[in-house]
């Protein structure tokens, strides 16, 4: 029988950690909230934020 391959899977555990990782920060950098949650910065009593002038326009 043979032995199992530890650092194979000690490598692919830390590999799909990176990716998450990687992900998480794409989507904070993004600005679109997570499939769980509202984003922070929405407001709360219902009100609409106000859209920006020119949505080609890049935002700073």
């Amino acid at each position: 029988m043979a032995s199992p391959n530890y650092s194979y899977e000690k490598r692919q555990r830390e590999l799909a950690k990176k990716r998450k990782a990687e992900d998480k920060r794409q989507r904070k950098l993004s600005g679109k909230p997570d499939e769980e949650g509202a984003p922070e910065d929405a407001p709360a009593d219902g009100e609409a934020a106000p859209a920006p002038a020119d949505p080609a326009a890049p935002q700073t």
